[in-house]
């Protein structure tokens, strides 16, 4: 083949009326004058339809390359509100060559200037996902899943849902401009998949990538976006009140005060000491016995009924020994760990464990029972839980491969797992480590595993609820409590539907040990604000009740306070 003219050229000869023919460094930095992202180091097609206040433009990913619309088969129809994109054609190369597939898009323009829109786009291939590229924002801060703002300054930002390094537990984010005006930008989705939010600045705005990825175990030549809203926000509690309503409704997520999967005592915790067990290398912070007397000790202090107890790493060698979760014979065995919950409820507490919903030591024997349930990303390279240097030989460990519940089998190991537990030791809740780790794969959904094994779990043990880390919006329809609170711009967005507590990784009093987590140290606040919304949690390590007493004793009055305001409203 040979090239009659530079893509440019040839696509700005492709006129038409309707369209704004731009190109990916349209209004944008080049090269980016912040921190930035990988991109095309050419001018990409993206042609653009104008509909209310905003430009449009799109791009299809299938899994061998990336088109543009090609603007010679585009037209547009208007009707009123109504905003019509058809494209039957594709252009491939960066606009050199024509490729086949279709595009439609369907526009609607509210009063108020809020554009939404679902685009429609085919391939001869699986398509991987769909791009819209969306200018008219103004520069300014951001608040991404009802965050607090941020200033991006020059940076390029990206976001992604619910993906666990992705910074978004909702699909959701706020633009806030410099004379205080408010733009909305969001996914109505109908189930969990990966919505990418790009942010790329430019002298008069942003340029915005909304990306759509389409399910990677169910891969289609076809394939519907979601719904994307932009536009202005009356404000930020009308809009993400709106959004979290949807959330609600299409997950059929419960108000907290009504939960059915909440037992009384949920409602009731002001404090969670969370008393950890064995280290990855085998270092034991406290055993069975020691976290009795620790126990015993609190029970002078604050009545146990308000209190639970969380205990990570209670089965040995944090995440080495998952996901055998039987009690570690060094910390006292199966009589020590039975003695400890016995007599801990005897006390009042209740009593909660921890399990890695998503995490298995593949240099087990065991794990040739679950090998098949390993993660991939959907273009076919392997997910691990390699971000961790256990060993401190200062590179990250890679002997623990991501698993996924949407596949039976591990879903089977760690269900059963988790109810000898419940069934032999009678423990108040099970807490599931990462269980807000998501990932696109080319296998099962991980949301619809988890969901399914926690509605086994419930058949088979009523009134043992799940306590759930780092939750992203969906999860919050069957899991009541989470470690880590969300959507500090919209509380009601998580408040009303689950409870919280602050993560394992809180230093503890004194020199701040992080005690099983791999951070180390971190700096101890002894303060509890009277404002919190976390449930007061305070880590118990090796040192704890030895030398730091004083300390302890201060945190639990705070934290009998804090639920006394609680519970006066």
């Amino acid at each position: 083949m040979t090239l009659a003219m530079p893509a440019a050229a040839a696509f700005a000869q492709s006129a038409n009326p309707d369209l704004v023919l731009l190109t990916s460094r349209s209004g944008v930095y080049t090269p980016p004058r912040g921190d930035g992202v990988m991109q095309f180091s050419f001018d990409f097609p993206e042609a653009s339809v104008k509909v209310g206040p905003l430009l449009v433009g799109f791009r299809v990913q299938t899994f061998e390359n990336a088109y543009a619309i090609d603007p010679a088969a585009t037209r547009v129809e208007r009707d009123g509100t109504l905003v019509r994109l058809r494209c039957d054609g594709l252009l491939g190369a960066g606009g050199q060559v024509k490729a086949p597939g279709s595009l439609v898009a369907t526009f609607t323009v509210g009063a108020d200037g809020l554009v939404e829109w679902q685009v429609t786009a085919t391939a001869p291939v699986p398509v991987k996902s769909v791009t819209s590229i969306v200018r008219g924002l103004p520069r300014g801060e951001l608040s991404v899943s009802c965050g607090a703002f941020i200033d991006p300054k020059d940076d390029e930002k990206l976001f992604e849902y619910p993906q666990l390094f992705g910074g978004m537990s909702t699909p959701f984010a706020m633009l806030k401009a410099a004379d205080g005006r408010l733009y909305e930008l969001s996914t109505r989705q109908r189930t969990v998949l990966p919505a990418r939010f790009f942010f790329q600045p430019g002298d008069d705005g942003y340029r915005v990538e909304l990306i759509h990825e389409a399910a990677g175990w169910d891969r289609k030549q076809t394939l519907e976006t979601a719904p994307w809203r932009v536009g202005p926000a009356a404000s930020y509690e009308a809009a993400a009140g709106a959004h979290f309503a949807h959330v609600e409704k299409n997950y059929a997520i419960p108000r907290f005060a009504q939960r059915q999967d909440a037992p009384r005592w949920m409602h009731d915790v002001d404090l969670v000491l969370s008393i950890h067990g064995a280290h990855w290398t085998g270092y034991i912070f406290n055993d069975y016995r020691r976290t009795l007397e620790i126990l015993a000790w609190a029970a002078k202090r604050i009545d146990p009924a308000r209190v639970m107890v969380f205990l990570p790493a209670w089965d040995g060698r944090y995440y080495w020994n998952y996901p055998l979760y039987e009690p570690d014979p060094r910390m006292g065995g199966a009589a020590g760990f039975q003695r400890l919950v016995r007599e801990g409820q005897k006390l009042g507490y209740r009593m909660v464990p921890m399990f890695g919903t998503n995490s298995a030591n593949g240099t087990l024997a065991e794990f040739k029972q679950f090998a098949d349930a390993t993660s991939e990303h959907v273009d076919g390279d392997h997910f691990d839980l390699n971000w961790v240097d256990w060993d401190n030989d200062r590179s990250n460990d890679g002997w623990m491969p991501f698993m996924n519940l949407g596949v039976e089998s591990w879903r089977k190991f760690l269900t059963e797992r988790i109810s000898a537990t419940v069934k032999q030791f009678k423990v108040d809740a099970y807490f599931l480590d990462i269980a807000g780790g998501w990932a696109n794969n080319r296998k099962a959904d991980m949301n619809v595993g988890t969901r399914l094994m926690v509605e086994e779990l419930t058949r088979r043990h009523p009134g043992i609820p799940p306590i759930g880390e780092m939750l992203y919006d969906a999860q919050m329809a069957y899991i009541p409590m989470s470690q880590v609170t969300r959507y500090a711009m919209h509380p009601a967005g998580h408040d009303a539907y689950v409870r919280s507590y602050e993560h394992l990784s809180r230093p503890a009093p004194g020199r701040g040990s992080t005690g099983v987590h791999e951070a180390g140290f971190g700096r101890y606040k002894p303060e509890i604000a009277p404002g919190q919304r976390a449930i007061p949690t305070i880590t118990i390590v090796d040192d704890t009740l030895a030398k730091e007493q004083a300390a302890m004793e201060a945190y639990i009055a705070q934290a009998k306070e804090w639920g006394d305001r609680r519970r006066k409203g």
